[in-house]
């Protein structure tokens, strides 16, 4: 899947408080895997997952191998807007 830099973010900064660990509670990962997939860079304590940012408009393209972590977010974005948070 293809998605643009800034739309990642975008979609990390509307996570609701305490999401990452959700998603990383969920997906039986280390919280900072969850970050390093939204474009953090701290690897000593987090995976690198499988991002592959090219250079582009819009903070460049971000090819992710598996979204998982993407579809999660995104659930839990609309429940949050569903009921009102």
């Amino acid at each position: 899947m293809n998605i643009t830099f800034d739309e990642l973010r975008k979609i990390k900064h509307a996570l609701p408080t305490g999401s990452v660990h959700k998603i990383a509670s969920e997906l039986n990962l280390e919280e900072q895997t969850v970050r390093n997939y939204f474009g953090a860079k701290k690897y000593e304590s987090g995976q690198v997952v499988g991002c592959h940012i090219e250079p582009g408009p819009a903070g460049g393209i971000v090819h992710l191998d598996d979204d998982q972590i993407l579809n999660l977010a995104k659930k839990i974005i609309a429940e949050a807007q569903h009921i009102g948070v």
